[in-house]
């Protein structure tokens, strides 16, 4: 069965070159290739929708990184593709790919390690190469700077910057913007995790943007578990900038949210 694959690289000529040696390992890879992109952006749409095995995904490139990219592929609902990384440099990464084992490429890129590098990945289980490729993007620290949006076969790209607060709803949580509402498939506590400089949890269910916090009001509470409050008590909620909506304060996170607006 052919390989599916999708080449990712800012620039032409590298695209055109990929093309080349895969063609020229065609016998021992049987392949087709089914997109190309120049930038992340493009490459998440592309590769919702084509659906590939395999990404050939170069590491340097302007706006979203390929590191980026391998991270929001991994946070995506549906079936993660293989990866293999394709890079210029440098030693410390090259390393940190060696100790995951998500395979790699290094510029310029030789036939004889592109059909290595293939079967290497190939030989991997779906499971352990979405978990080796999640490892490898956190142990190089590829912060998100944005969240990952999936649409039918697009993927909405919305700037962390922009999101006022995120709010967990059954098996969703709800990403807010200042202009609307996404949903995506994550917990607040991974975004939490890797995100707690720019977010604080307000709430057992919430977490908003630092910077979006402009004060705290008090409001009349219904009756709130966590808070220890009855309807008819006061509770305290968060104001944030652009948005009408306020959210609740839990008890145990209000010391920590009234220090960021004294």
């Amino acid at each position: 069965m052919a390989l599916r694959i999708f080449i990712v690289d800012d620039e032409a000529p590298a695209r055109s070159r990929m093309r080349t040696l895969l063609a020229d390992i065609a016998d021992q890879c049987p392949h087709e290739v089914v997109g190309e992109a120049a930038d992340g952006a493009q490459a998440l749409q592309g590769i919702a929708a084509a659906k590939p095995d395999l990404v050939l995904l170069d590491v340097q490139m302007p706006g979203l990184t390929g590191l980026e990219v391998a991270a929001h592929l991994v946070r995506l609902p549906d079936e993660t593709p293989a990866v293999i990384f394709v890079t210029a440099y440098d030693e410390f990464a090259l390393k940190a790919f060696e100790v995951h084992a998500t395979d790699y490429l290094l510029k310029p890129v030789r036939a004889e390690r592109l059909q290595q590098a293939i079967g290497r990945v190939a030989a991997l289980g779906a499971k352990e190469g979405r978990q080796r490729l999640a490892a490898t993007t956190s142990s190089l620290k590829a912060k998100r700077r944005h969240f990952s949006v999936q649409e039918r076969d697009r993927v909405l790209l919305v700037p962390v910057e922009h999101v006022r607060y995120l709010k967990a709803e059954l098996k969703y949580v709800t990403v807010r913007t200042r202009t609307g509402e996404h949903l995506i498939e994550e917990s607040l506590s991974s975004i939490e995790q890797e995100l707690g400089d720019v977010f604080i949890r307000v709430h057992r269910n919430a977490l908003v943007a630092r910077q979006a916090i402009i004060g705290v009001e008090r409001s009349s509470a219904g009756v709130d578990h966590e808070n220890d409050t009855e309807k008819g008590q006061e509770s305290w909620h968060v104001i944030l900038s652009d948005i009408e909506e306020t959210l609740p304060i839990s008890r145990r996170q209000w010391a920590a949210v009234k220090a960021l607006v004294k």
